[in-house]
């Protein structure tokens, strides 16, 4: 065995000197300490040299150590196995309980997505969630991708936490949560909340919070795709996929970057951060077997919207609900912008005629609706005419309609959650507006 030596040390960058037989890169590379700790190798330099990553941030190495050349793929557990779990990034269980069982299927999570020609092209199907702003203005469509945008308070983890808890009611799919760098609080708060209400026997649950490093912050949802993948096709199950939050996966490959000293782009970011996006995003989608519909949350720093990588993320989504701070002071939850979510899966061929005629006739009437507001903090809504002021009224009416409480929060509010179907909800803005 052709063995590396460890020549640098540099935070969690390890630089490893080895002889002819290099390592391959994304594959793990063990140093012979008493700890037996597990390299990343990232990428190889010019003589030999393999810049690698310490992936469980061992503060134990020292420069001199040896490093055993016969690298091996980074796998995680998966299948069955995993439901009911809680686990980190290398599959490792932390919710307390037995070991995964080594006899269950492991899988590679760096890897290439799905072949193209494997895709098929197949009948679209809505998929209630219960929740009448999501469910008229993006609905959730089998295999696609969703993403729910906001800045800090505004409830982007209520509104993940409610979804998960009415798709997986009425859904016998699988569903997976991937935790990315958001703080353990919400993390542990969301597995009481499936946990009370019964729907961990179909939920597999992955974490890499803001106490971890940015390596395994970066990796959580790549293996949380791993699992979502096996599903799909080994298991040819439709699985949905949470991930919040997608810009804190977009922060831990910044600094990532940053600690391997890679020249950030004009928007501040790392040089890889548009391949790092489309590497995770292009996995999550549907095969000839099964589908993989993912529901991702995007933070939005200083609740500029404009940001590049807010900007970037949304571009990969089928359909964007919009969270606003000036919506959730009234006191309106879900506290989703009407204006700014869009959809373009609100076609007459997916959600039918009836729905998509009433879009439009709402989209209309919110539009005049903030025109009007102005016009009204000038002159007074007296003063409109009797047209302008009868649309006016609907279009609070439709405001208040899409407002509604969380089942999730039911405990703490002591208010009982409202589900409504798709029917329900169309009939109430016909009320509303025809």
């Amino acid at each position: 065995m052709n063995n590396g030596l460890i020549i640098g040390i540099k935070e969690l960058v390890v630089k490893v000197q080895f002889g002819d037989e290099m390592p391959r890169l994304n594959e793990i590379v063990t140093v012979l300490n008493d700890n037996k700790t597990e390299l990343l190798v990232d990428h190889v330099l010019k003589r030999g040299v393999a810049v690698c990553l310490n992936i469980r941030s061992d503060l134990s190495l020292i420069r001199g150590q040896k490093v055993s050349s016969k690298s091996e793929p980074l796998k995680v557990p998966v299948g069955n196995d995993v439901i009911g779990r809680v686990l980190n990034t290398f599959g490792d269980p932390i919710d307390g309980l037995e070991n995964i069982s080594p006899q269950a299927p492991h899988r590679e999570i760096i890897s290439l997505p799905v072949k193209e020609s494997s895709f098929s092209v197949a009948k679209t199907e809505i998929m209630e969630t219960g929740i009448k702003v999501i469910d008229f203005f993006s609905p959730f469509v089998k295999g696609r991708k969703v993403g729910i945008v906001g800045g800090a308070g505004v409830g982007k983890t209520v509104l993940t936490m409610e979804l998960i808890n009415n798709t997986a009611k009425f859904d016998q799919g699988i569903s997976i949560f991937a935790g990315m760098g958001e703080r353990i609080r919400e993390g542990h708060e969301l597995w009481v909340t499936l946990k009370e209400n019964e729907l961990l026997k179909h939920t597999a649950m992955y974490f890499a919070q803001t106490n971890e490093n940015p390596i395994q912050r970066s990796l959580i949802g790549l293996t949380a795709a791993t699992s979502a993948e096996y599903f799909r096709d080994h298991d040819r199950k439709d699985v949905l996929l949470f991930a919040d939050n997608m810009y804190r996966y977009v922060q831990a490959r910044n600094e990532l970057s940053t600690v391997l000293d890679q020249v950030p782009n004009e928007g501040g970011y790392g040089a890889t951060f548009f391949s790092d996006v489309k590497t995770l995003q292009d996995r999550l989608t549907s095969s000839s077997k099964g589908s993989i519909t993912s529901v991702q949350t995007i933070y939005v720093p200083a609740d500029d919207i404009t940001d590049p990588a807010v900007q970037m993320i949304q571009h990969e989504m089928d359909s964007i609900i919009v969270l606003s701070r000036r919506v959730a002071e009234q006191g309106i939850r879900p506290a989703v912008d009407l204006s700014l979510t869009t959809s373009s899966l609100l076609t007459p061929e997916i959600v039918g005629e009836r729905h998509y005629l009433l879009s439009v006739k709402v989209q209309a009437l919110l539009k005049k609706y903030d025109s009007l507001k102005g016009i009204i903090a000038i002159i007074g809504e007296s003063e409109l005419s009797a047209a302008d002021r009868a649309d006016y009224a609907k279009a609070k009416k439709l405001i208040m309609n899409f407002a509604q409480n969380m089942n999730v929060m039911t405990k703490l509010t002591g208010v009982p959650g409202d589900f409504y179907s798709r029917e329900q909800t169309l009939k109430s803005i016909e009320e509303i507006i025809l």
